[in-house]
This record gives structure tokens, sequence and C-alpha cells, in this order.
């Protein structure tokens, strides 16, 4: 789709202005009645993305316009089952919740209902007497309802990420999808002196996996300098590698050329977080700052589809600000990028040993 934007009209305004109403925003009656893209509704948009863990720019993108649909969805307002491509919303997501709770496996309440979210439903069924056939329509919606949760505390899904984080194993034998964001089509932001975001970050990504490589482990790269996948292909890769664990590498920017540092973002949408995904992006984010010196910009919650749609614990690592001229010439140097792949095997080391320290 195209990306809608500030300072637009119609009938796409209208309806994006409708769908966040509906979920509480506010917008200005007089942008309302010129179905326009002004101030009010820029807020809006903004507090819906920063609500849903999305990137907070204020455009109406693919990202941000799937989000608009998956809120509007309550459970019981359609028949939930395991289709291809997948069903996805709030429903999806308030199903997952409350299995969870029962004491029934979904996997994280990401709002997808994939094979996972099927095996949870029919053995649910199973447990309360009705045909496990998958689909989730009034009959199993009541039989839910008529359940009450055990009690306060952990659902099946962090009980079992928590037994996970305690395993204690080796990065060697491990494999490790590794992307290397934007590419050839989508360059992504540009430095100073004209290093982009998607070279920068093929560059970071192929001295991590010389160092992964190095470790006993084996890399799987996502891209390659002349490929071009779309996120979707990624998602795709990264399944079908079987790989233990995923590593996005970005670079940062922002206007002001002074903002430096390292962040990672591991996947978190409305309350619900992946427990290892946020294990290892705080292990990443550790051995980033205190190996390199950066400035610490902390690890974030984010529903980037390359950490909500993989089943492995996955991590985007943005060790600095591309448009920062002192990070960007640290780039082009070997001992930074070889320290930031050092970096990245070590987390990841310490991860599958169980180390916090």
């Amino acid at each position: 789709m195209r990306a809608i934007r500030a300072g637009e009209s119609g009938e796409k305004v209208r309806d994006v202005q409708s769908r966040l109403i509906a979920l509480g925003q506010t917008i200005d009656p007089s942008e309302l009645e010129a179905s326009h893209f002004g101030a009010s509704t820029e807020r809006a948009v903004r507090a819906f993305q920063q609500e849903r863990s999305l990137l907070v720019d204020a455009i109406v993108g693919p990202a941000t316009w799937e989000e608009l649909v998956e809120a509007s969805y309550s459970l019981g307002d359609r028949l939930l089952y395991l289709r291809a491509p997948n069903l996805r919303g709030d429903d999806v997501r308030a199903l997952q919740e409350r299995l969870d709770i029962l004491g029934f496996d979904p996997g994280r309440a990401d709002g997808i209902f994939g094979e996972q979210t099927d095996r949870a439903v029919r053995d649910f069924q199973r447990n309360v007497g009705l045909e496990p056939d998958g689909i989730v329509g009034a009959t199993t919606l009541e039989a839910l309802r008529r359940l009450r949760p055990p009690g306060a505390g952990p659902g099946r899904t962090a009980v079992r990420e928590g037994e996970t984080l305690r395993s204690r194993g080796s990065l060697a034998g491990r494999t490790i999808a590794l992307d290397a964001g934007h590419g050839p089509g989508d360059p992504g932001a540009r430095g100073p002196a004209g290093l982009t975001e998607a070279e920068a970050a093929l560059t970071l990504v192929e001295e991590v996996a010389d160092q992964v490589r190095a470790s006993g482990a084996t890399p799987v790269l996502l891209r390659n300098p002349q490929d071009d996948p779309t996120t979707e292909e990624r998602v795709d890769r990264a399944r079908r590698s079987g790989a233990d664990a995923l590593v996005s590498i970005h670079l940062n920017s922002h206007r002001d050329g002074s903002a430096e540092g390292a962040s990672c973002y591991y996947f978190g949408r409305l309350g619900n977080v992946s427990v290892p995904g946020r294990a290892l992006a705080e292990m990443v984010q550790d051995e980033l700052t205190s190996r390199l010196g950066l400035q610490d910009g902390r690890t974030h919650p984010k529903a980037y589809p390359l950490l909500r749609e993989t089943p492995m614990p996955a991590v985007q690592v943005e060790p600095c600000f591309i448009t920062n001229p002192k990070e960007e010439a640290a780039i082009q140097e070997a001992p930074f990028r070889q320290e930031v792949g050092r970096a990245v095997t070590a987390a990841l080391a310490r991860f599958f040993e169980g180390r916090a320290d």
C-alpha cells in the first residue's frame, strides 16, 4: 500500500481516522469533517504506534495499517482457526492469553494463529470434552468463558521460556540466523559521508558471521550483497533455517548528528514479550556498551515483523548512529567491526550457556 502521511486528505485518511477513533484516540472535528491528515491525526497515529510498539514516525505505512486492522478485532467477532496465511488480530491475542493462563501453551501472545496456537486450542477442546477440530467458534468460546484461571501467576508459555533460559549448553553446534537490514532497493538511512545503512549493516553482519563461525556455530545470512529480500522472505528464510537464534543488524539515525550510542530490541507488544528475546537483547547490549564504550541506549520491546513472526529468540541490534560522523567513521574501521562481532558472539555464548553475568 502507499503510505499515508501528514498533509493528505481523502477517503483513505477518513478510514484511518475512523479506525483510530474506534480505538479511543481523539481527532479534531475539523480534520474529521475535511478527511484531512492534520496535527491531531498525526498525534493520534503517533500514540497508536507507541502503544503497539511500532516505529513512531506518524506515517501510516504497511505495518501501521496492518496493526490498525488487527486492532479492530475482538474475541468472538469471527471464527478463528489455522489457515494460510495465518489469521492475525487482537482477537487471536486474547485467545492466546486465555489459553496460556489456563495451562495450554499457544506460544507467545503475538496475535498470530499459527500451528502452536492450533495445538493449544485442540488440547483445550479435548480437555473439556469438545470435538478437537481447532475451530474457535461460539461453543469453544463459551467453554473458555466458563473456566476460571487457576489463580495469579505466570502462564504456561512464561514458565516454558523461563526453563529454556535456565538450560545450559554451548554456542558451538548452534545455527544462528543473521540479517543485514535493508538492501539495494531500500538502502535505509545515509551517513554524512555517504555510507548507507544497508552497506554498513552487511559489513557488520559479515564480521559477526566470521566470529560466530570461529566459535563453532553455523551462521546463516538472510541476505547477501546482491540480494534484496522482502521482510516476508527474511522471515521465511529464518524459519526454514531452523536457527536457534536470530540477530538482525540495523543502524540508528536521527536528524541531530550528535545522537549516538547502541540500542537493542526484542519482541514486545501490548504487555506480551519474548522472555528469551529480552534476555538475549540485554546480553548483547551489555557486551556492546562494556566492550566498545558505547553510549547505552538500552533495550526496548518492539513488534517489528522479524521479531514478532519468527519462533526463535530474536533481537534487532543497532550498535550506533550512522548519522553521527564519528560513529559512521568507526563503522568503516576493521577493529570496530571486529569488536562488534566479538560482542554479539560473546552475548550469544552467554545466552546459550545460561549465564546472566
